[in-house]
């Protein structure tokens, strides 16, 4: 994405991800001082867009598992069962990106409360596990039912 492009810095190498997952006040610290205002206007802009985001691959993994569920429900090969709870994940991994993005806004605002950092790299490495099981599952799915 070009707004994360600004973002990549020393301190930032993945650029809005660093950011998700610095975990304490001096790493973020140390991300913020890297970033001048217009990087820190795109992480807030990149945030926002998140939101929109958020919702459509929450969806459309969540729809992909249980797709996958089906396909391989019809062929009697294991793993139907697993569709519908990693479904469900995908949109437990949308509330907890719209909760790890509240919490690196609130950053981004100036708070400076120790909550922050932990909590949005909680919560966005429970959305990459979640996400990342939805791509796989889907994904095998797909290819067992060729």
């Amino acid at each position: 994405m070009v707004a994360d492009k600004r973002l990549r810095t020393k301190a930032a190498p993945w650029g809005i991800i660093s950011f998700e997952l610095a975990g304490t006040r001096a790493r973020v610290r140390s991300i913020l001082d890297s970033w001048d205002e217009d990087a820190r206007t795109s992480a807030a802009f990149i945030l926002g867009l998140d939101y929109l985001f958020l919702t459509a691959y929450a969806n459309g993994l969540a729809l992909a598992c249980v797709m996958g569920a089906d396909a391989l429900k019809e062929r009697g090969l294991p793993g139907a069962g697993l569709g519908a709870p990693l479904a469900w994940g995908q949109w437990l991994a949308g509330l907890l990106d719209a909760t790890e993005n509240a919490a690196l806004l609130r950053i981004l605002r100036g708070s400076d409360e120790a909550l922050w950092p932990p909590l949005a790299r909680r919560c966005a490495q429970a959305k990459f596990g979640l996400a990342g099981a939805g791509i796989i599952y889907a994904l095998l799915a797909y290819r067992a039912r060729r």
